[in-house]
């Protein structure tokens, strides 16, 4: 085996990965982006490496076979690249991620950096929970958006938030950021927790005919995270019945719902809610006021 340029070797791995048809949307959205990714840390060069600069370079025969054999692992074992390379990026920030919590990349995560929901804040917002916080990525970027703001993290795991406690030790947050064991609200009442100018929930809302269907890489992650139940609704009914008495009058809601929107829309026909914009399209995330939520418990 001789030196190659490393634009072969990435394009080698992402071919590898499209025949072995393995599954993306944690993290990458091809199997190009994909190998990059992989061959880059593999390589120990930084992920934002711009690749016209790096096409030429040597990879010596060694370094080709750790790659080969990182690639070849992704393939057998059908585990998300995040939890082989331990670290998954949301929104250009750094996050420590293993098999304990979800890989992160709730669209929430774009809201919170490009302002679409500031305008529904005030200069009053002081108090902000995530809630399904997992690995603490969502409650971190909040934390950096927002300095005046403080956090709270929950989640029913006690796994997720061992990950989340890592991640807010990473970026330096310990005095901001507050991680709660809680399942659903149940363990975040006022006053010791709350109440809350905003809350951020991107929950388990999975259908049950969709987690029938998830790609093995997608059940390589917690179930608990994922599965919403029949339609996929389960948690977030509580959560609307719970939130008003954690919430503070002009509190809101960001929501996360993915692909739900029809099963989301059969469950609460009278809610309503604001659309918000994001890559995906404008019918995955939805912002609920409290008083929303008040009427939606008197219907």
């Amino acid at each position: 085996m001789s030196e190659v340029p490393l634009s072969t070797l990435i394009a080698y791995s992402a071919e590898r990965l499209k025949q072995a048809e393995v599954s993306f949307g944690q993290g990458t959205l091809n199997a190009f982006d994909e190998a990059v990714w992989l061959v880059l840390w593999r390589l120990g060069l930084p992920l934002d490496t711009d690749l016209d600069e790096v096409a030429e370079q040597a990879v010596s025969p060694a370094q080709q076979a750790d790659c080969t054999a990182l690639i070849e692992e992704r393939i057998t074992a059908r585990k998300p690249a995040a939890y082989l390379t331990r670290e998954a990026w949301l929104q250009g920030v750094s996050f420590y991620i293993d098999e304990r919590a979800i890989v992160p990349r709730s669209l929430i995560a774009e809201v919170l950096s490009d302002g679409t929901i500031d305008a529904w804040l005030s200069d009053q917002t002081r108090k902000v929970l995530d809630l399904c916080t997992g690995n603490g990525s969502l409650a971190v970027l909040a934390a950096l958006a927002w300095p005046e703001v403080q956090l709270t993290g929950a989640d029913i795991s006690h796994d997720a938030l061992a990950v989340a406690t890592i991640n807010v030790e990473r970026h330096g947050l310990q005095e901001r950021v507050t991680l709660v064991h809680s399942d659903g609200l149940s363990g975040l009442n006022p006053p010791e927790h709350g109440p809350f100018d905003l809350i951020l929930c991107n929950p388990p809302y999975v259908c049950q005919a969709s987690m029938d269907a998830l790609p093995a890489e997608f059940r390589a992650e917690p179930e608990l995270a994922l599965a919403g139940g029949t339609d996929g609704m389960d948690f977030v009914r509580q959560l609307f019945k719970d939130a008003p008495a954690r919430m503070n009058e002009h509190a809101v809601l960001v929501l996360e719902i993915g692909h739900e929107v029809e099963h989301f829309i059969a469950a609460f026909p009278e809610l309503e809610v604001a659309w918000l914009d994001t890559s995906a399209g404008d019918d995955q995330l939805v912002l609920v006021t409290r008083e929303a939520l008040l009427t939606l418990s008197r219907t």
